[in-house]
């Protein structure tokens, strides 16, 4: 049941991440600056089809790696992992869930850091200043979601040792 939202949230996550990446790289120059000095002026910048194309493998690849284990848990294709979360095993919902959603969270992350790249080189639309409270409250997601899988680790192992 969790893992059905988990996987819900994630593929959310995916359209946005498009919807970002589509919009940003019809908005952008073809210099793009990512990194600012203090008064403003951009100190380093690369090409439109360079940053496109970098955040696209980017979003692949760290997709592939979030994605492998819950992929290798539901296909049973690793077998010591599905020793130790068989089917109807509350805890292999939750494992499931927390690997879609954490995916999802990258995903979310990659879209913010895309559209803050979005508001640096076009600040008459957006300052960069407002994405402030979104780069403090992502890592401290993130932070929790990990520390959510430890909590969800030791129960495991806890039920495994009780049963």
């Amino acid at each position: 049941m969790y893992s059905r939202f988990g996987k819900v949230f994630y593929f959310f996550s995916v359209l946005v991440f498009l919807l970002a990446l589509l919009y940003i790289y019809a908005a952008l120059p073809e210099q793009i600056g990512f990194r600012l000095d203090n008064q403003g002026g951009i100190l380093r910048d690369f090409e439109k089809n360079s940053f496109f194309y970098g955040l696209a493998f980017g979003f692949l690849l760290l997709n592939l790696v979030t994605l492998y284990t819950p992929k290798t848990l539901e296909t049973k294709t690793n077998q010591k992992l599905h020793r130790l979360f068989p089917v109807g095993d509350p805890f292999r919902d939750y494992l499931l869930a927390w690997f879609y959603s954490f995916g999802g969270w990258v995903n979310f992350s990659l879209a913010l850091s895309a559209l803050y790249i979005h508001a640096i080189n076009n600040q008459e639309e957006l300052s960069a200043a407002s994405y402030n409270l979104w780069f403090l409250l992502m890592p401290i997601v993130l932070f929790v979601w990990v520390g959510g899988l430890f909590v969800l680790l030791f129960k495991k192992f806890k039920a495994t040792q009780v049963g």
